[in-house]
Parts: structure tokens; C-alpha cells; sequence
């Protein structure tokens, strides 16, 4: 893979680089037009895939927050065309690496040595290379690490760069524009939050410590003394990430063993521990040949405040969703309809809200899931059209939804889309949780 030499790190360096790709993608559009002209059937796909090279290209090279919304996105399948998802799904773990001179100038940055003097070993070439940064492989002793570095520049320009990126995030998910107004800080925050590798390994030694006992879990040992504000230091796990494990066609019961370990792992999180890994994207996950779960990287965590948690973990509920007033006021505090509405527009959001939730509950209302049940992720993306493609949401004054549940949203479909991929069967039994919210 080609490496970069250099990032642009300031904000005209980057902004440059958008209008010009702004100008490629426009470019395509007259090109895709101009050709619709002597083809009349002639569909977007061509459009698409141009305009999803051009755009992971630029967001490749300038990487940070940019590179990670463009990952983000990927992991919905409802909310990008198959070019876009494909294309932007690589910078889970293979966008190109940085150069071993500016892996080399951090280290001195922050440890006052290069890495071959305080490791016994230590690859030039990254291993994998994704949005916020890049991982090397080392040794030390007998122990074999992972140490990933962030790019140069990053933190800076997460502010900068969610200005930037928001004309194509508007375009490309048909977005409302107050919807994006309201959820940027969330996402700002959260994008922060994950350049702070002291943060990360704070959170990486907490959650994996609480989590030790869930079965068929593992995770890696962090390294403080070998971690700074931009270098973490781990165990290496060996195995192989989802796409791998999948090609290597397991059987049922090694599948389903993989998706219950992932499943009580985030059931563990949410609802015992109040925080989670909120970032489930393929190259998160490392798996043994045993099937035992392997998962790295906790700089995006979720903390749930219980203001949110009460009233949306009570629309698990089946009967909660035939509540009336009481459903009423839950959608209230959740800010999916406001006072302020017209009748209509409450009843319609309401519906709508119902429906999503209904959905979205069902592998809560029965003891076994199937996730490789296609039709179940067939209604979610109809639903997910529906939501798209409507007037009244893309119109609303107000956006639909509290901003804390920008992440849990995200993880609940991070995680039903891993186990769909895995076609796990999941024992789903309503823990102790679920009994306190129903009260």
C-alpha cells in the first residue's frame, strides 16, 4: 500500500482540498447528465462509483475526522448507495499509512526516542492503517504489541473538518440540515474524546476489567508506561476480523458463539455499566480460530446519562409502544415530538416513531434471535427509507430525537448488522435490566 510523506494539517491546506474534490464530484454530475442525454436509461451506479473514488481519495489523504465520518456512514446500510458503503467501509483498516519518519517524529515528540529504542522490535511498515491513526507491530520481551500512533493534526481539526464535511454529509444522506445542526456537537465531542489516547486507555483498562467475566471475551492488556497523548501500546491479539472469519465459512455453532459473546458483551455495557463501546465496525473485533471475541479500540465511548436511559429503554417494552399517554410523554423526553407540534405532526411522528421502535425492540421480545434472518433487515431498511425519503422529517423545524441517542442508535445498528453479516442466533432472554425498566 503507498504510504504518505505528509498530511495537510492546516485549515486552508484542508479546506483546499475539499473545493477541490467539491469540484470532481460536481464535475461527474455534469459528465452522469450530460451522458443521461444520449441514454435516457442510463442509472446513477457509474455516478456513484466515481463519485465515491473521488471522495474517499481525498478524505483518505487528509484523515481524521473527515476519514471517520466517512466510516461512520458505512456502517448503515441504509443510509449510503452500495459505491459509497464499499468504498468508504476501508477506512475501518485500510486507508494508506504515514510514512515511517512521521511515525518516528511522535515518538520523539513524546517519549524523547525513536521506537526501535524502547521497543526490542518495531515495524516500519504500519499493519493496518484506519481514520485517527495507525497501527505497528513491536515486541518486547516475549510479548508481542500493537502500538497505534495518530496521524499529526487530527485533534486540531476535528471543528474544522465537521464544517467541511457537512455539504457532502447533507447531500449524500439527504439529510435535514437542523437534524445535522443538532447532532454536531455529539459528534464533535465524540470525535475529541477519541483523539485522547490517555482518555482511551483509561476507558480500555476500565470497561475490559468489568467485562473479564463474560464468556468467550477477551481483550488485550494495555501499556501506560508505553503510552502518551497520541501512542497507545498493547497486546497484539491474533485472529482474523469479520470479513476473514467469515471467509473462512465457521459452522453454526461457532458463528452463534461469536454473536453471544458480542451480544452480552454490549448487553453488559449498556445496561450495568452505563457506558459503551460505541464504534462496532468490523475492524474493531478480532476472532481466535477458537471463535473466542476478540475487541480493541475504546477511544469512542458512549457514557448514558439516566435521563435518556429510563425513558428509551422503557420503548423496549412491548406494551409500552400501545401506552397512550404514557408513550406520549416518553416520546416527549426523547424529543421525538415536541409541544409545540400540530395535532397531525405528533400523530404522524409518533407513528412512525412506533413503528421504528417495534422494529428495532424486536429481538428483545423473544427468548432466541436469528440475525441472519434477511427479512428482519429487509423491514429495517424499509424503514430506514421511509424515514429518508419523508417530507415531514426532512422538513421539520426540529429535529427528531434526543443528541444522546446519536451513539446508542448507532451502536444497536453497528451491532445488529455484525451479527446479520455473522448470521448468529442469539440467546436474548430479557436480563435483570429489562425487569427495572418496566416498573
Amino acid at each position: 500500500m503507498k504510504e504518505q510523506s505528509k498530511i495537510p494539517t492546516s485549515k486552508v491546506q484542508r479546506a483546499a482540498k475539499f473545493v477541490k474534490t467539491g469540484a470532481k464530484v460536481g464535475g461527474n454530475y455534469v459528465k452522469h447528465y450530460a451522458k443521461k442525454v444520449v441514454n435516457p436509461s442510463l442509472t446513477k451506479e457509474g455516478l456513484h462509483e466515481d463519485n465515491a473514488r473521488d471522495i474517499y481519495n481525498s478524505l483518505s489523504e487528509l484523515k481524521g475526522s473527515a476519514l471517520k465520518v466517512a466510516q461512520m456512514m458505512s456502517m448503515d446500510k441504509n443510509m449510503l448507495p452500495t459505491a459509497y458503503q464499499d468504498k468508504f467501509s476501508m477506512a475501518q483498516y485500510s486507508a494508506p499509512p504515514l510514512s515511517y519518519p512521521l511515525v518516528v517524529k511522535t515518538f520523539q515528540q513524546y517519549f524523547k526516542e525513536s521506537p526501535s529504542a524502547i521497543f526490542d522490535t518495531f515495524s516500519k511498515n504500519a499493519k493496518n492503517a484506519a481514520s485517527i491513526g495507525q497501527v505497528h507491530e513491536a515486541t518486547q520481551g516475549d510479548k508481542k504489541l500493537a502500538v497505534k500512533i495518530q496521524y499529526p493534526g487530527v485533534a486540531d481539526s476535528v471543528k474544522s473538518d465537521l464544517k467541511l464535511v457537512r455539504p457532502f454529509a447533507v447531500r449524500l444522506m439527504n439529510l435535514n440540515e437542523k437534524d445535522l445542526d443538532h447532532y454536531m456537537e455529539e459528534v464533535e465531542t465524540k470525535l475529541l474524546e477519541e483523539t485522547d489516547y490517555l482518555l482511551e486507555v483509561e476507558r480500555s483498562i476500565e470497561i475490559s476489567e468489568a467485562c473479564s467475566h463474560i464468556e468467550n471475551l477477551r481483550f488485550p492488556k494495555y501499556y501506560p508506561q508505553f503510552s502518551a497523548g497520541r501512542v497507545i501500546t498493547m497486546d497484539w491479539l491474533d485472529g482474523k476480523v469479520l470479513k476473514e472469519f467469515i471467509q473462512t465459512n465457521p459452522d453454526q455453532e461457532t458463528r452463534d458463539k461469536v454473536g453471544q459473546a458480542m451480544w452480552d458483551f454490549y448487553d453488559y455495557q449498556i445496561h450495568s455499566l452505563r457506558q459503551v463501546h460505541a464504534d462496532p465496525h468490523p475492524g474493531n473485533f478480532i476472532i481466535s480460530d477458537d471463535g473466542v471475541l476478540g475487541v480493541i479500540d475504546f477511544g469512542c465511548v458512549k457514557v448514558i446519562p439516566d435521563e435518556f436511559y429510563d425513558p428509551y429503554f422503557s420503548l423496549i417494552r412491548k406494551d409500552m409502544l400501545t401506552a397512550g399517554p404514557e408513550l406520549d410523554n416518553t416520546f416527549k423526553q426523547l424529543q421525538f415530538i415536541y409541544d409545540s407540534d400540530s395535532v397531525e405532526d405528533k400523530a404522524y411522528f409518533s407513528e412512525v416513531i412506533k413503528d421504528m421502535m417495534g422494529l428495532l425492540g424486536q429481538p428483545f421480545h423473544q427468548n432466541e434471535f436469528d440475525f441472519g434472518d434477511d427479512s428482519y433487515f429487509q423491514k429495517i431498511f424499509e424503514m430506514g427509507e421511509v424515514i429518508s425519503e419523508s417530507k415531514k422529517f426532512r422538513e421539520s423545524e426540529k429535529a427528531r430525537g434526543a443528541r444522546d441517542g446519536l451513539y446508542i442508535n448507532r451502536t444497536y445498528f453497528g451491532l445488529y448488522n455484525i451479527l446479520n453479516e455473522l448470521k448468529a442466533r442469539v440467546r436474548t432472554t430479557k436480563p435483570e435490566w429489562a425487569a427495572r425498566v418496566a416498573v
